[in-house]
């Protein structure tokens, strides 16, 4: 009897020390919060950017620099759609480029405060006697500095009636 009792007791102070768990109670377990996304799933945005056209000699938008604005409005976290316009140097002579649209798939790294992004698009180029209309697609990365502002970067390649030109953007992004 006695080995019973004593073969009892040790199994239920070892089951007691097994269900006990760490001592924890309710109110001390933590909560992980999630990192918060600089990118909204819905936003508008304002940017302000150098542009640099790099292209041969017999297309219609040349090589040159300058600046420009565009409008974004962000529909989705993942997709929007933009315009752009912005004037610029073109071997002596002023181009303007009014009528650039572009669709935008990017993909929020909210960790990291970084969005790499592709766009599709096209427009037109207008000159003193001729305007032509050309298509392009790009790639482009933004980061943002607050929930508001950022900073972003990206590169096209222009095609059809413009020629064959490369451009390369950089500026800052104001989100709304």
């Amino acid at each position: 009897m006695k080995t019973l009792l004593c073969l009892s007791t040790a199994v239920l102070l070892t089951a007691s020390f097994v269900f006990a768990g760490d001592g924890k109670t309710f109110k001390d377990k933590v909560v992980v919060e999630t990192p918060d996304c600089k990118f909204r799933d819905m936003e508008f945005q304002i940017d302000t950017f150098y542009t640099g056209i790099i292209g041969s000699r017999g297309s219609a938008l040349g090589t040159g620099s300058g600046g420009g604005i565009g409008l974004n409005f962000f529909f989705a976290k993942y997709f929007g759609i933009g315009w752009e316009g912005s004037v610029y140097s073109n071997q002596g002579t002023a181009s303007f480029m009014p009528l650039n649209g572009n669709f935008f798939i990017r993909y929020p790294i909210c960790s990291l405060n970084l969005a790499p992004y592709i766009m599709v698009g096209g427009g037109a180029n207008f000159e003193k006697n001729r305007s032509l209309g050309y298509g392009n697609v790009g790639v482009g990365l933004e980061y943002r500095l607050t929930n508001n502002i950022g900073l972003f970067s990206d590169g096209r390649y222009y095609y059809g009636g413009s020629g064959n030109v490369a451009n390369v953007r950089g500026g800052v992004r104001f989100a709304f």
